[in-house]
């Protein structure tokens, strides 16, 4: 029986792509009320670049999204002639006016419902790549746990994040489901360990290796319920 329901946060239970917008320009605003030249004088391409180089510097920063955004943020102030101690506090306060708006979230329209739904039977939790801190979005009181790439030090599809879950719940592999956008990341990622995992994906998706597909998070329910009727051949 299935005990316990993991989501993926990004692009499953809200489009990310508003909250990080609003989460760069806070950072920008930052930037050039303090330090407006360090934007000024740094071109798109030049911006790409930086990045590129802090990643091939310390590789590890691939799942610890948040010290790479500081990272790059005082590569570029240093560059732009800031002192490096001072580019280094700079970089952890312009991270924290980021921070400050990743949450402000726009949830898909069945997000909250479905959860407080699934909560009354499951014990649910969020499994993130991401930087996004669930408990502080207006869906945060439905999740038992939250668990992120850069606190288990690898990203999905790695069994990490997955694994630690396991630990949190004290749950078995077949106690446990997980639901995510990512084919690659998430149903990969969740197989890989041992886990179900239901693909929240377009219509006309298919995969030879999901335990299910929804193309919208209201479909879950049902899902599961066929799900926990099936009959084991032991039983």
């Amino acid at each position: 029986m299935i005990r316990c329901i993991t989501f993926d946060l990004d692009d499953t239970l809200w489009d990310v792509r508003p909250a990080l917008l609003r989460a760069e320009q806070a950072q920008n605003t930052w930037l050039n009320d303090h330090y407006p030249q360090a934007l000024k004088d740094t071109s798109d391409s030049e911006i790409l670049a930086l990045k590129k180089a802090v990643l091939e510097d310390e590789p590890s920063l691939r799942h610890n999204i948040s010290l790479f955004r500081q990272r790059f943020i005082q590569r570029l102030l240093t560059n732009a002639g800031v002192d490096p101690s001072e580019a280094r506090q700079a970089s952890e306060d312009a991270f924290a006016a980021f921070i400050a708006r990743r949450n402000d979230v726009e949830l898909f329209p069945f997000s909250d419902s479905v959860l407080g739904q699934l909560g009354k039977s499951y014990r649910l939790g969020a499994l993130t790549n991401g930087n996004a801190d669930v408990f502080k979005t207006p869906i945060g009181r439905h999740f038992e746990f939250a668990l992120q790439a850069e606190q288990v030090g690898a990203a999905k599809p790695a069994p990490a994040l997955f694994d630690r879950a396991r630990e949190v719940t004290n749950l078995a592999h077949h106690e446990m489901l997980h639901v995510g956008d990512s084919h690659d990341h998430d149903v990969v990622g969740a197989l890989g360990a041992g886990i179900d995992c239901i693909w929240l994906a377009g219509d006309g998706a298919t995969s030879d290796i999901a335990t299910g597909i929804i193309s919208c998070l209201s479909e879950l329910p049902e899902v599961l319920t066929t799900l926990q009727s099936r009959v084991s051949p032991a039983s």
